[in-house]
């Protein structure tokens, strides 16, 4: 009597995971994921990493390139002009308060 209860708790549970399992790998793999590093993908794998890494270390060269390029002109203007015009800030008049905005117009009636 006590597998008898057992048994129908369990058997619906199994066979409505299984179908479920069923209908989800028409969907999506149910295998266990390869991760390794072995045979046509992980050739590809590695293939790909060292393509980003050449990649991104192309990308560091050009970004220092340029930050060269930046501070040799920034060093150019200074030394044709005297000061430096990227953090230069202009001068604000301290003896005159700002002005206020000036007034709103009367509003206009339309008969």
């Amino acid at each position: 009597m006590c597998c008898k209860g057992l048994l129908k708790r369990v058997l619906p549970f199994f066979l409505t995971f299984a179908a479920g399992l069923f209908v989800a790998s028409f969907f999506v793999s149910v295998a266990a994921p390869n991760f390794s590093l072995r045979g046509e993908r992980g050739r590809f794998r590695f293939a790909e990493m060292q393509r980003l890494r050449i990649e991104n270390r192309e990308l560091r060269e050009a970004n220092f390139r340029q930050q060269r390029e930046l501070d040799q002109f920034r060093r150019q203007l200074n030394a044709v002009d005297g000061s430096d015009v990227f953090t230069a800030v202009p001068p604000v008049d301290v003896d005159s308060p700002p002005q206020p905005p000036p007034p709103p117009r009367a509003p206009r009636f339309v008969r």
